[in-house]
């Protein structure tokens, strides 16, 4: 009981209010709480990310009309193996931090080609050599037959 006082004393002149510490009264947002921030656009994400990682040459491709495959397609360089697994890296948690849960990669291990396939967008990371070798953009970047054009 004699305690009970003792600490009624030390608060005298405070009610209960102003004698406990107050909390934040702030309300979080789904961002703040940890869930990805929605983007405007993926594609934008893609682009940043591969130019943070020094990525070399590259090259977004628009795919709509032309394939089924993807909306857009990305091809970019690296400069050595190690160089091509970094920048994959970075892009794939980029793109996981962006809200796609979905991604599929191959080629990761060997990074000489690493292929990532978000549904809308196709990112291909090489290194020179190989990507001279197989030419994408020259496959992509033709202009269609029907646009008038001869050949």
């Amino acid at each position: 009981m004699r305690r009970a006082a003792h600490r009624c004393s030390c608060l005298k002149g405070k009610t209960l209010r102003t004698a406990l510490p107050k909390e934040a009264e702030t309300t979080l947002s789904p961002v703040e709480i940890g869930a990805p921030a929605p983007t405007a656009n993926p594609l934008d994400t893609v682009l940043a990310s591969l130019e943070d990682s020094k990525a070399e040459n590259i090259v977004p491709i628009d795919l709509r009309g032309k394939s089924a495959l993807g909306d857009h397609m990305v091809i970019a360089s690296g400069r050595s193996h190690r160089h091509v697994a970094a920048v994959a890296e970075h892009l794939l948690t980029a793109i996981k931090d962006s809200g796609v849960l979905k991604t599929r990669v191959e080629g990761l291990a060997g990074a000489d080609w690493v292929l990532i396939d978000t549904g809308d967008i196709i990112i291909h990371v090489f290194r020179p050599e190989v990507r001279e070798f197989y030419n994408l953009e020259k496959m992509w970047l033709t202009p269609d037959l029907d646009d008038g054009t001869k050949h």
